[in-house]
């Protein structure tokens, strides 16, 4: 069954910007679903919140990541 993706990946300069679109994604969490659930190779649906220090030549650093799924199909 063909299923609808979205995959976004946004920077902000203030953690309450970036606070706005998590919270979003936690609000729509709920009816997502993974892909190829019950199969060898389940992916889940997610959304994370990352520290980046690209500008400084560091790595981002992730401050939290919640696999989701399992939703009406």
């Amino acid at each position: 069954m063909m299923k609808y993706r979205v995959r976004i990946d946004m920077s902000f300069k203030k953690e309450s910007e970036a606070l706005v679109l998590l919270n979003a994604a936690k609000d729509c969490a709920v009816r997502a679903v993974s892909l190829n659930e019950n199969q060898d190779k389940t992916v889940p649906s997610s959304y994370e919140l990352e520290l980046c220090r690209h500008d400084e030549g560091m790595p981002c650093t992730r401050l939290e990541k919640v696999e989701v799924g399992g939703g009406e199909q």
